[in-house]
């Protein structure tokens, strides 16, 4: 057996044990989605292959199918429509707590976790600033151990932090709504498309 084709066998082997992406969005429906009941919440809808969160004090959608609590992750693409605020706050399961990764807060270019130790994503350690531009989209990708978590967007990664012993929670108010996993923009509307997960090992 050449080296080409060793080569070829070994990479073909480790794509098989890869586990497959699950799709969450089929493109046409928010079928296994459900609005979130947000106060003053805008208005939600399925155009163009994308699920529109328009713009309301706060709009959502909630996963209504089951993911893991830690091991896990997740990707998708986003934008921001229209506004100046998040258009990607995206609350997660972790252990037996929950999360927020904000994507665009106050103000519009705040990049970060809510909440870790009582700080939210403008106050702790992965709170970073980056533009964003509208009606562009973002590729989005979320990494979930039990003990880390990593956030790319496009290619960058942007959050790589450890969170044993951490206290790990959402910060308080309506975004308790979005548990256990759940989408929501502030003051903007946000489209999203390409949502998919899949399991990762123990770390």
């Amino acid at each position: 057996m050449t080296r080409a084709i060793l080569s070829l066998f070994v990479a073909a082997a480790f794509a098989q044990q890869e586990p497959a992406w699950q799709s969450m969005f089929d493109g046409q429906s928010l079928k296994d989605w459900k609005e979130t009941p947000f106060t003053g919440k805008g208005t939600v809808k399925v155009q163009d292959g994308s699920i529109v969160l328009g713009k309301g004090y706060m709009t959502g959608i909630n996963y209504t199918g089951t993911l893991p609590k830690a091991d896990y992750e997740l990707r998708m693409e986003a934008q921001r429509a229209e506004g100046h605020d998040f258009f990607a706050g995206i609350t997660f399961p972790v252990n037996d707590s929950f999360l927020t990764w904000i994507n665009g807060g106050w103000g519009g270019s705040t990049v970060g976790l809510s909440s870790l130790d009582g700080n939210d994503a403008s106050e702790n350690e992965t709170s970073i600033s980056r533009d964003f531009k509208p009606g562009q989209w973002y590729r989005l990708w979320l990494a979930v151990n039990t003990n880390r978590i990593r956030a790319w967007i496009d290619e960058e990664l942007v959050i790589d932090v450890q969170i044993a012993k951490r206290d790990v929670a959402l910060r308080p108010g309506e975004i308790e709504l979005s548990k256990p996993f759940g989408i929501a923009t502030y003051n903007t509307t946000s489209k999203l498309r390409k949502i998919e997960w899949r399991p990762l090992p123990s770390k």
